[in-house]
């Protein structure tokens, strides 16, 4: 089962504005405050700042999934975690 994000689920609200009910939209305000408050920074150097947001455009995605998506990418390469391969007769949905 896939976890749909808060900032998703806020942006979808925010879509359709008139359709969520208060109570629907006062779980999400509540749950984005807890995350808020919960959350940390990471601050880098201005030179990896500037990097990390050309990577970000290119990649289409926040900065903050990039970075995710770097810290992964290295953990698996060095071998923190598992990596997850495709063989020839993997089911790739559609995609490769």
């Amino acid at each position: 089962m896939t976890m749909v994000d808060t900032a998703t689920l806020l942006e979808d609200a925010a879509n359709r504005i008139a359709d969520v009910s208060r109570a629907d939209l006062q779980i999400m305000l509540r749950r984005a405050a807890l995350l808020l408050r919960n959350s940390g920074s990471i601050a880098f150097d201005d030179d990896i700042e500037e990097a990390l947001r050309d990577l970000s455009g290119e990649f289409g995605k926040t900065r903050n999934d990039t970075v995710r998506f770097i810290v992964r990418e290295w953990m698996e390469k060095n071998t923190y975690l598992p990596v997850h391969e495709l063989d020839e007769d993997s089911d790739v949905d559609g995609s490769a």
